[in-house]
């Protein structure tokens, strides 16, 4: 076996014993919730209400946040397109599975990763911080409701985080 192999085995083990797409109760009930909360087209709806009700801060917030959720969605499905990685076996996001069969790296992972990478450069403090809390809950959702391994979802989220505090430092720096 080679290290690559190994790495992939111990990530289906870790997600094997994070996943509870099956088990019923309020935890389950939570992590689907949090897992679709990440849908890009809820937050495209959200931002897009916000910046037609928003006063000029907040259309600034959203517009950037839109943007960086399109660029970050186009990198994310080139890495997909280039590494094929099947999601784990399920039967729960059913929408997932049939629209985007790659699970490498995590598009929601990446947005939310983003979302807190920018939410630090954008604020403001109270904003920021339902981002370090809410964002790290909805990847690891990915995981626990069984669309992702583990390795997707923390390469997903790094990835989101290092284009969301660059691009954050490009808008305050350029501006």
């Amino acid at each position: 076996m080679t290290l690559w192999q190994a790495i992939l085995a111990a990530d289906e083990q870790w997600t094997k014993r994070l996943c509870m797409a099956t088990q019923p109760g309020p935890l389950r009930t939570l992590a689907i919730f949090m897992a679709h909360s990440g849908d890009s087209w809820f937050w495209g709806i959200g931002l897009t209400v916000i910046w037609w009700i928003g006063n000029p801060e907040w259309k600034h917030r959203a517009l950037v946040l839109l943007v960086g959720i399109l660029g970050t969605a186009f990198i994310v499905q080139i890495l997909k397109f280039s590494f094929r990685r099947r999601r784990p076996e399920g039967d729960w996001g059913k929408i997932y599975r049939k629209t985007d069969p790659h699970s490498f790296p995590s598009g929601h992972s990446a947005r939310a990763g983003l979302l807190l990478g920018l939410g630090f450069w954008l604020g403001p403090s109270w904003f920021t911080l339902t981002l370090v809390i809410y964002s790290p809950l909805m990847a690891l959702a990915r995981i626990v409701m069984g669309v992702h391994y583990s390795l997707d979802v923390v390469a997903g989220y790094v990835i989101g985080l290092l284009i969301g505090a660059a691009g954050g430092w490009i808008i305050t720096v350029g501006s």
